[in-house]
This record gives structure tokens, C-alpha cells and sequence, in this order.
């Protein structure tokens, strides 16, 4: 896909309902021959949406208006080429947990968790959270997450997690100001519950930081996995992560994780890893595939704020 069509993607079916701002400003951008110009000169992984816009946002540069985000980028490319570089979407959102938390209260207790793609490891408190499901709650941690679930029966607890750690290439940590900030520059311009949300999740890691780690998603995952405490149930999950890594890792990584011990829950888009038969999605709105061991079981909103089980 061209960097325009990819831009006028997200903001049709991504941004769509979710961001008047993103919806308009990523159609913007795919007129906007000057920026694409600018953005073709990086490598494909460094054009997205999503990292442009967050980059904007963390130099303090205008995403309301299409004029003047186009100024602030011409006129300050070198600085947002510098940060399009070196950054990742590293989007940490604890709302994902509340599509997990089906699986992970299902499987045998207790559990180690270990995320792979964990950026600051907001996901890895699934215990700690409370949850609330078309009005059913769950658990009466802080923050309570927002989940629309369809064809689904709430579970009657939060699991138990008594080991969690994260792999990433680059760890971000929840008692860093700076890091902090990158993640909420990554949050949409309307979303001031997520926010919020952001700020709770990661009062919550901050108390009792989790064990993130270094490393890349075939290289370094058996060693961490072995850290495992042997009698918790592991637990390997990712969720928009693989769209980034070349398709030759990414079936390395699929080959790795379904020979450890224990269990594997997917998240990720139904082009990033592939199922045969999946029904239709719900709506036009971009889903991830929530899967257990290779197994599709629902359709999953982005950031976890609505799910369709299957069947």
C-alpha cells in the first residue's frame, strides 16, 4: 500500500468514530504531497499514522488544524525525522487487558505472564485492574476498564499472577516522567479517559514494577521464558505487535511460542497472522483476531473497548 492509501486507511476505518481529528488530519496527509514526499524518504516501518502524529504531539507541534500541522512538519523536519527514527508506537493501553482477561481467568491458576512487545508493561496487571463488561463488573481494582463484550460471559474473577515480566526492544519505564509522556503523546486528541486511565495503570506498575527486558522476539524469548516460576501456568501474549516485524520473524516467532510450555494468546490483526474460516467482522472498523493457542476466538477492538465472541 502507498503511504497515501495508508494514511487514508486509518483515518476511514481506524480513526473513524474514534477521532475526528486523526480521521481528518490522516486524510490530509494523503493529499498532501509534500509530506508524503518527506515521509517516503523513510523506511516503510517510520511512515505510520500513528508515530507521525505521536511525534507531533510529543514536540509540542498542532494536530487540530491540517494547515498548521503541515507547517510545523516542513518547518521543523529534521527534528520530527530525528524522533520518526529513533521512536516506535509503543501504545501501552491497560484497556487491552479487558479483552485478555476471558482467556487468562479461564486457563489454570496461577499464572506468569510474560508480554512480548510490552512497552512500559501496563498490560501485565490484568489482576490489578477491575473491569466492566456492557455494566457487569469484575474485580475492584483501579482502573475499571471499559469493555462492550458481544456473546460473551463475563468471568467471575481476575486471575492470579504471581510472576510478570516484558520483552522489548525498547523497555519504557513507568517511573521515567519522559517515557511517560511518549506514551501519552500516542493517545488520541479526544481520548482524555485514556488519559486517565494511563495515569492510573501506570501509578499501579510504578508501585511494584514488573520485569522488562531488553530483546527481541525470537532471540531472547526462551531465556525469559525459563525465568517462569514452574509451577504457575506461562502465559506468552502480544497484542499489535507482529504488523512490525518482518514476516520471516514473525513466522519464527510463531514457530518458537507454540513449542514453549504452556499457553499463547494472540491479539493482532487477521492480516498480520492468519486464520481460515474466521466469520465477519462485526462492523468496518478495524479488529484484532483475540486467539488461545492458534485458536480464533473473537473479534477485538484496538484498544480493548469492545469484543465480539465467536460463535
Amino acid at each position: 500500500m502507498t503511504t497515501a492509501g495508508a494514511y487514508a486507511e486509518f483515518g476511514s476505518r481506524e480513526a473513524r468514530g474514534a477521532s475526528p481529528t486523526y480521521e481528518r488530519l490522516s486524510q490530509a496527509v494523503a493529499r498532501d504531497d509534500a509530506l508524503l514526499a518527506l515521509l517516503d524518504g523513510l523506511p516503510p516501518a517510520k511512515r505510520q499514522p500513528n508515530l507521525l502524529f505521536g511525534v507531533v504531539r510529543w514536540l509540542g507541534g498542532p494536530v487540530g488544524d491540517p494547515d498548521a500541522f503541515h507547517d510545523f512538519v516542513v518547518t521543523h523536519w529534521p527534528a520530527v525525522e530525528a524522533e520518526l527514527l529513533t521512536r516506535a508506537t509503543q501504545t501501552n493501553e491497560a484497556g487491552r487487558c479487558a479483552v485478555l482477561l476471558p482467556v487468562l481467568a479461564a486457563l489454570p491458576q496461577p499464572l506468569a505472564l510474560l508480554e512480548v512487545g510490552a512497552s512500559a508493561g501496563l498490560c501485565l496487571y490484568p489482576d490489578r485492574y477491575a473491569y466492566r463488561y456492557s455494566g457487569h463488573r469484575v474485580g475492584s481494582g483501579e482502573p475499571v476498564l471499559e469493555c462492550v463484550a458481544n456473546g460473551l460471559v463475563p468471568p467471575a474473577r481476575v486471575p492470579q499472577v504471581v510472576w510478570r515480566a516484558g520483552l522489548d526492544l525498547n523497555p519504557l519505564d513507568v517511573t521515567d516522567p519522559g517515557d511517560v509522556s511518549w506514551l501519552d503523546a500516542l493517545i488520541w486528541p479526544e481520548h482524555a479517559h485514556r488519559r486517565a486511565r494511563l495515569r492510573a495503570a501506570a501509578a499501579v506498575a510504578a508501585a511494584d514494577p514488573p520485569l522488562l527486558v531488553r530483546g527481541d522476539l525470537v532471540d531472547d524469548l526462551p531465556a525469559l521464558a525459563a525465568r517462569a516460576p514452574t509451577d504457575a501456568t506461562l502465559v506468552v501474549f502480544h497484542t499489535s505487535v507482529l504488523y512490525q516485524v518482518p514476516l520471516a520473524r514473525r513466522e519464527a516467532f510463531v514457530r518458537l511460542v507454540r513449542g514453549l510450555p504452556g499457553h499463547w494468546i494472540a491479539n493482532e490483526g487477521p492480516e498480520v497472522l492468519r486464520y481460515d474460516g474466521l466469520p465477519d467482522p462485526p462492523n468496518d472498523a478495524l479488529h484484532n483476531v483475540l486467539a488461545l493457542d492458534g485458536k480464533p476466538l473473537a473479534w477485538a477492538r484496538g484498544h480493548g473497548q469492545e469484543m465480539t465472541w465467536f460463535g
